[in-house]
């Protein structure tokens, strides 16, 4: 049996006990009934995933997939693709945007070589590549189905590489000029919608250089034909690397019972793909924000996900991850620590009928 599909057939759902336990303390401590909103209902959440009444979310990592994109061939992005390899190699050096916020609240960077387009350096950098960025998808397949899979398990073994060294959250982020044109077709794919409506222009895109983004996911789509109904076929035929990575880290978070946070669009058509493979690895996956991209909200409300933040981010990297994790530090502090109403003399919240 293959290592993705061990994966599949081990996910279980949450702990439906560690999640009523959760919901009665909520219940008992001092604050108004339901007052942290979207915080609590991922409190419970982690509850459910983690087995227990109180979350722990102190060990953490960011795992940030970096490949190139040969679509970018197409004139589709505002800067070349040798950027991936020198942001790739930033990340090594704690020197990228994602690398001083997390360091702010200890989350670890774990930068992951998937595809970069040449050979990068630095002892920090995961070596995990399986091509050196994918074809252009105007012309042949991103990549072959054997390698999608590959980089889907790639995802998995980190996962659980992680897990074995007592992480017990992960957040997913992507680093890979012309990411978000892959991201539009796999998303037009998915949810069979037009790629105009898809389509952003991702890094600041004139208008001229958005309509050839949209021509060259047209293109791509018209002439392989991917199958709606299969996403390793989706995935092979017009996506990225980077995506593969972290549908493999979503389903290996839910095998190992890890919760993972998602960042932005990009992370968000990955966990839809993940979704898609094993709909039971949505109960795993914490959403971060809306991504400015048109295609965030519509992934979003297809995944019936409600993010913390809409700060209109368009980072990448997993900041938009980070940032909820700091949220949820904060949540946490008074769930874990808080008097109850009995401790305090104070009559309790009564829910409403």
């Amino acid at each position: 049996m293959s290592l993705l599909n061990k994966t599949i057939e081990n996910i279980k759902p949450l702990d439906k006990s560690s999640i009523e336990k959760c919901k009665k303390r909520f219940e008992n401590i001092a604050m108004p009934l339901g007052g942290l909103g979207l915080l609590q209902e991922a409190i419970i959440q982690l509850a459910g995933i983690q087995q227990k009444e109180k979350p722990d979310i102190s060990k953490r990592a960011v795992i940030v997939f970096c490949a190139d994109n040969g679509v970018v061939a197409q004139g589709v992005t505002q800067c070349g693709q040798e950027v991936t390899a020198v942001v790739t190699e930033n990340l090594n050096k704690g020197l990228t945007s994602v690398c001083l916020m997390a360091n702010t609240i200890n989350i670890d960077v774990i930068p992951v070589d998937i595809g970069v387009a040449r050979d990068v350096q630095g002892q920090k950098i995961r070596k995990h590549k399986i091509r050196y960025g994918t074809a252009d998808m105007t012309k042949e397949p991103a990549m072959t189905k054997s390698e999608a899979i590959t980089a889907i398990e790639t995802g998995i073994k980190l996962a659980l590489e992680c897990k074995q060294n007592d992480y017990n959250l992960l957040c997913v982020g992507e680093m890979g000029i012309g990411n978000t044109t892959t991201t539009a077709a796999v998303t037009s794919v998915l949810l069979n919608l037009e790629p105009e409506i898809v389509t952003g222009r991702g890094a600041g895109l004139s208008s001229d250089g958005l309509n050839r983004k949209i021509n060259a996911i047209k293109t791509a789509i018209n002439l392989h034909k991917p199958n709606p109904n299969d996403v390793i076929d989706i995935l092979h035929k017009v996506g990225g690397l980077d995506i593969c990575g972290m549908v493999g880290t979503y389903l290996g978070g839910a095998y190992c019972r890890i919760p993972v946070v998602a960042d932005g669009v990009i992370a968000c058509v990955a966990a839809l793909c993940a979704v898609k493979i094993c709909p039971q690895a949505r109960d795993y996956i914490i959403f971060s924000h809306k991504s400015f991209e048109p295609a965030g909200e519509k992934l979003l409300q297809t995944l019936n996900a409600k993010p913390f933040i809409d700060a209109k981010m368009k980072l990448g990297e997993g900041t938009g991850a980070v940032t909820a994790v700091s949220l949820l530090d904060l949540a946490l502090a008074p769930y874990l620590n808080m008097a109850s109403f009995e401790e305090i003399n104070i009559d309790a919240y009564k829910p409403l009928t």
